[in-house]
């Protein structure tokens, strides 16, 4: 089959400037191209040509600004037997004009089918138009089908996943060599590590943790927690919010450490030095893939009770969902409890590692989608 991915008008493919979305594309395309013919397309970059052939995946690239208006121009001039676009219901039905004969799979990373992003009569048009819609967790599947219950023949969960070559758990020689690393280059020989990972704003809830770093120093005085991340992908520009984070964080000098954005092929390394991985999510998170990659590392799972997260944790067995998410003492509790037990975390984490090695493997992620581009049905 000759397949085009289409990626959304915000980052660039391969994801050198991030996204789950452009990481999740730039993994699967190479899996599906070993028998298919694959297409990504995506924005220009300064730093990307326009076109290239990577890993038997062909890479178009067209300017932001005339996005939308140049996918529809390539669609018609290439015959595709199937076009996977992702997370922009709404440009359904304009470029299926332009390639009506393709099988057209929506898949879905957000709440876009939600009454302010889409009407009704688009929505109900969308679905129509569409052979499958995949989504990355069941949460978002409901956010569809609970709006427009006629989708539901067509709504199907296919969970993202992670490079599991890349992560080293710490039980392993690599992983050992890694820690041992970058605890000495950051500082951190005889520390532990409590790691978040993700964008510096309000509704990731870092500002959450921060408040509960007294109740852990008192019980481990020991512990250092590292923010990974700024305020967009890419871009380390300090807005207000992070500039709040960092006044936080500098009432804990020896105890808190924020690290700028880092691109994702360097991330592995970083949850190499971690001993625990906090996801503070305060909005209803879709399913973010910082818990693939945690437990990819053999880290136990703090995150909280929003949107998907708690689809991928097996309460006590890789993780913890803290029910009282906006409450920084419910994170300070987990926190605590797991940095008591040398024990509990290491069998989290082993847990989590088998957890990831079963189920959520990029080559189960490009299987499931296989299976999605060939049925017929």
């Amino acid at each position: 089959m000759k397949i085009a991915l289409i990626a959304t008008e915000k980052l660039p493919v391969p994801a050198i400037k991030g996204g789950a979305i452009q990481i999740y594309l730039d993994a699967i395309a190479p899996l599906i191209a070993q028998k298919h013919d694959v297409t990504i397309l995506s924005i220009t970059h300064q730093d990307l040509p326009d076109q290239e052939t990577r890993n038997g995946v062909q890479y178009i690239r067209f300017a932001e600004s005339e996005y939308l208006s140049s996918l529809g121009a390539h669609l018609k001039n290439v015959n595709y037997d199937v076009i996977h676009l992702c997370n922009r219901p709404a440009w359904v039905p304009v470029l299926k004009a332009a390639a009506p004969n393709a099988r057209w799979i929506l898949s879905v990373h957000n709440e876009m089918f939600a009454v302010e992003k889409m009407s009704d009569e688009e929505g109900k048009a969308c679905i129509a138009a569409v052979s499958q819609i995949v989504t990355v967790s069941d949460y978002i599947g409901r956010t569809i089908t609970d709006r427009f219950p006629e989708a539901k023949g067509k709504v199907k969960t296919v969970y993202s996943g992670v490079d599991l070559k890349t992560y080293f758990p710490d039980w392993t020689t690599e992983g050992r060599r890694l820690k041992e690393k970058v605890r000495s280059e950051l500082n951190l020989k005889n520390q532990k590590v409590i790691l978040f990972v993700g964008r510096l704003s309000k509704v990731k809830g870092p500002h959450i943790l921060l408040q509960a770093m007294p109740e852990i120093l008192k019980k481990h005085p020991d512990t250092v927690m590292v923010f990974i991340g700024s305020k967009w992908f890419g871009d380390n520009e300090v807005n207000n919010y992070v500039r709040h984070l960092y006044t936080l964080g500098a009432m804990y000098p020896e105890n808190v450490q924020f690290i700028q954005f880092v691109q994702p092929k360097n991330i592995p390394t970083l949850y190499a030095m971690s001993d625990i991985f906090v996801c503070s999510s305060q909005w209803q998170e879709p399913l973010a893939r910082v818990h693939y990659e945690a437990m990819a590392c053999g880290l136990p799972i703090i995150t909280s009770n929003r949107g998907g997260n708690p689809e991928v944790i097996d309460e006590g067995r890789n993780g913890k969902v803290i029910k009282d998410f906006e409450n920084p003492d419910a994170y300070a509790e987990a926190i605590i409890s797991l940095l008591d037990s040398a024990g509990k975390r290491n069998d989290m984490g082993k847990y989590g590692r088998a957890k990831v090695e079963r189920d959520f493997s990029w080559s189960n992620v490009s299987g499931n989608l296989l299976s999605v581009y060939e049925n017929r049905r």
